[in-house]
């Protein structure tokens, strides 16, 4: 599923701007570049289950399960979603939709050529339109409608409600050409990323006036022209049906209809079992369920070893049996109501598993990548020096195999904020920053004014940006020497007593601490897969491995539910205290991805967090159920301070106050693993002496009201995979610039760290027509973005997509734009039969 939402899809993912009031920061030039290589393996291929559109039969209907309704059709709207670009990738023409491996492609349904005809005085882009294109009304597509699109997204008429404007507003003019299919764009300045425009192209009749651009084409589009029109929207049934194009002249559309249905995260399990839907993203726990729903198949009647009950011990069954048929009626009735509901929920699971039986699930890595993003508005994140140390803690090896080694996927940190691995141009430009090094990172520190003996007791309600830390920020100077050394001596005697206190605790807990960090460490060997495989034996594996992450999951989901209040890693001295516990939850919020470029915060709220659930899981439970010696926090009343100051810790600070970073994660069911890859990076910072404050807020709030907002000194969320880097990377990693009013234009660049030079060399790259030296011109920004540590790529997102194993040319894929004219049923089914499960 869409994570913190990636659209999924069909063309060019942009980003909206943002006008935030924030603090300016800018970090020094290194003068060196990546010492990374160019990289010549391929990235993940996409999984659809291909086949030759003969081998497709005609007709037949496919239900895809997105997250909701759109709220626009128009994709240039601020609210437009991951749904607006999937169904209008099946509508509208996409001139250049991205190929397998991540780079722009001529769309000959749409264009016969495109290319630069002249480069001085002005560079000029002369379009040949395929003579059969033509509107669903039966206009054909011209020039007209260039003119219409460009004059409404290049910024100069405000009537025009559009988020984003990007390479319109460098058209000089457009002109038709030698006859009416030909179209003649000239730029008033050079634009390497011509390819991005006009996609998707829009009729004349709705980008012409601004009321037809603002509301008309918010809800319905009268006249389109893909392989399929749109035929009805339902808000009742929260569905969007779309009927095959008669007057589409390109292959036919396979399907007689396709129907985008609005379903939760929470429910695609069961859309998915009971038929409601053919495809649908989904998390590693529905995955797993698929993986053992096809090892169970010739089971035979065979009760199930896994789900409700699977884990009652036959001790069990036999004193709960007793107390239902025992003389103590009151009793009884309660034992036989939870057998009951037992039952119930045991025949529920059992059918929801056959109807898994008939999906498959396919799997790649979704365009998209994960970061860590380190505010550097104020705070102790405002010095480089600091950012750079938590970045050198940094263990990305360990946490890409987190979450990609479970589901069998290459675990490979990422190397590049700019491109993705199989894309052209792609570098490891990590080099510029340095490997993982823990001396490196604490000598950082030391630099920066950090001691171990520099803090007497834990801020208490300090957020990132707060006026107590620009305040704290004013007084704090470098120490003597002299001072340096006293403070580490204060600092040696708390240690001691604190470990004269601890080793009391320690007694008098006795062997029982001793046999519960046995216990806790052996629940720690288990870890799942979702692996999928269509022979017997592989399947059989693969449910075993799903079985145990199953179970860790279902273990992590129990204690994510408990309401535990505010931890601060690395302030508590019990035993084994290394992972942060979970924040007061929320409760009752469905899980959504959240992803940081979607046209608006609602949207990225929407995105950042519903991939979270495919990110799958370490095979791990909640980090205080792990601790070795009791679970953190357990020793006091929620909300409780932790005792220890933070030297008994090793925790760093500076003028009494310690080295504590405010990081913000999402509470929803779907977000286990976002969490769980937190938990692992606030364990790392420990042990270079900083303090993480685990904040976990809802879902719904998580982008907009702490990341765009700037709330935050840690935070995870993702940015989607782009063929025109030096356009669409140029707003995230921009510097941040003053308004008239006084506040900063931050645009995405919700870090708020960047450099006049990172911003000069996007602008070369994007006036640079050469490729090859455009992409040059990148991988130097690349390099210098991972100097600043202000974002820290972490592994490239896991897609999982559930489908109906008869389906064709649909599932996961990857870079790639999908065909919809070629997806289909490979044997012949009747129409409507997705409601029909029994193929």
């Amino acid at each position: 599923m869409s994570h913190v939402g990636v659209p999924r899809g069909t063309v060019r993912k942009r980003r909206s701007l943002a006008l935030l009031t924030t603090g300016v920061l800018t970090i020094p030039v290194l003068a060196g570049c990546s010492s990374g290589s160019e990289e010549t393996s391929r990235g993940v291929p996409q999984d659809i289950a291909p086949a030759a559109r003969q081998a497709v039969s005609d007709g037949s209907t496919v239900n895809w399960a997105v997250d909701a309704l759109p709220a626009t059709f128009n994709a240039f709207q601020a609210d437009a979603d991951s749904a607006t670009t999937r169904i209008t990738g099946a509508l509208l023409p996409a001139l250049f939709p991205m190929d397998a491996s991540g780079q722009p492609k001529l769309n000959p349904d749409y264009l016969e050529s495109a290319k630069i005809i002249e480069r001085e005085p002005k560079q000029v882009v002369l379009y040949k339109l395929n003579q059969q294109a033509v509107w669903s009304d039966g206009r054909e597509i011209g020039a007209p409608d260039f003119v219409a699109q460009w004059r409404a997204l290049r910024g100069k008429d405000s009537a025009f409600w559009t988020a984003r404007n990007s390479g319109y507003e460098r058209i000089e003019k457009i002109e038709r050409g030698a006859d009416d299919l030909q179209v003649r764009v000239t730029f008033s300045k050079p634009y390497a990323d011509w390819r991005s425009l006009f996609s998707p192209l829009y009729p004349k009749e709705i980008t012409g006036s601004p009321d037809a651009f603002n509301d008309g084409a918010r809800t319905t589009l009268k006249n389109t022209a893909g392989p399929f029109v749109l035929r009805s929207v339902s808000k009742a049934k929260g569905t969007v049906t779309l009927a095959r194009n008669p007057r589409w002249w390109g292959d036919k559309a396979k399907l007689d209809t396709l129907v985008f249905r609005a379903v939760a995260a929470g429910d695609r399990t069961q859309a998915l079992a009971d038929g409601t839907v053919d495809v649908a993203d989904i998390d590693a726990s529905t995955a797993d369920r698929i993986a053992l729903a096809r090892r169970d198949r010739g089971n035979n009647g065979q009760p199930l070893a896994h789900g409700p009950g699977s884990e009652t011990t036959p001790a069990a069954a036999l004193r709960s049996w007793a107390l239902a048929h025992g003389s103590d009626e009151e009793a009884a009735e309660t034992a036989q109501a939870a057998r009951e509901k037992n039952r119930k929920a045991v025949v529920a699971y059992t059918a929801e598993q056959e109807g898994l039986r008939d999906f498959a699930v396919r799997k790649s890595l979704e365009p998209a990548y994960t970061q860590l993003a380190l505010n550097g508005e104020s705070g102790p994140l405002a010095d480089d020096r600091v950012r750079r140390a938590v970045a050198r803690a940094l263990d990305r090896e360990e946490l890409a195999r987190t979450v990609l080694g479970p589901l069998g996927l290459p675990a490979k940190p990422l190397g590049s904020h700019l491109a993705l691995a199989g894309q052209p141009g792609y570098k490891d430009g990590s080099g510029a920053l340095g490997d993982q090094n823990t001396k490196e990172a604490q000598a950082l520190l030391a630099d920066a004014g950090w001691t171990r003996g520099g803090a007497v007791q834990p801020p208490k309600d300090t957020k990132a940006g707060s006026e107590a830390e620009k305040k704290g920020a004013k007084g704090d100077a470098p120490g003597t020497e002299e001072d340096a050394e006293k403070e580490a001596a204060e600092g040696t005697k708390d240690d001691k007593e604190a470990k004269s206190e601890k080793a009391e605790n320690e007694k008098k807990a006795g062997q029982a601490g001793e046999e519960e960090k046995a216990g806790k460490k052996t629940e720690q060997d288990g870890e799942g897969s979702t692996t999928e495989d269509s022979t017997t034996e592989d399947s059989t594996a693969e449910g075993e491995n799903a079985d145990r992450a199953s179970a860790d999951r279902a273990s992590e989901d129990s204690a994510a539910s408990r309401d535990e209040g505010l931890y601060i890693v690395g302030e508590d001295n019990k035993p084994g205290a290394h992972a942060p516990a979970q924040a007061v939850s929320t409760g009752g919020v469905s899980a959504v991805h959240v992803l940081a470029p979607a046209r608006t915060a609602a949207a990225q709220s929407a995105a950042l967090l519903r991939q979270a659930g495919a990110l799958g899981e370490d095979g791990a439970v909640a980090a205080q159920d792990k601790q070795p010696g009791g679970a953190a926090g357990a020793y006091a009343p929620v909300g409780t301070a932790a005792p220890a100051p933070a030297a008994a810790k090793g925790q760093l600070g500076k003028d009494g106050k310690a080295l504590t970073l405010r990081f913000v994660l999402p509470s929803g069911p779907g977000s286990q693993s976002l969490r769980s890859v937190g938990d692992k990076i606030a364990v790392m910072l420990e042990k270079i002496g900083i303090g993480t404050e685990i904040i976990k807020v809802p879902d719904e709030s998580y982008f907009k009201d702490h990341v765009a907002s700037g709330a935050y000194d840690l935070a995870l969320y993702s940015w989607p995979a782009t063929a025109y880097p030096a356009t669409d990377g140029r707003p995230i990693y921009a510097k941040p610039e003053p308004a008239t009013d006084g506040s900063l234009l931050v645009e995405q660049n919700y870090t708020r760290v960047g450099t006049d030079h990172i911003d000069q060399l996007f602008d070369q790259a994007a006036a640079e027509l050469d490729e090859k030296a455009a992409r040059e011109l990148m991988k130097q920004a690349d390099a210098r973005i991972w100097a600043a540590a202000g974002s820290i790529p972490l592994f490239q997102r896991p897609q999982l997509v559930a489908v109906d194993k008869k389906l064709a040319n649909v599932g996961a894929f990857g870079f790639a734009a999908p065909r919809y004219q070629d997806i289909g049923f490979k044997n012949r089914q009747a129409a409507g039969s997705p409601a029909d499960r029994k193929k």
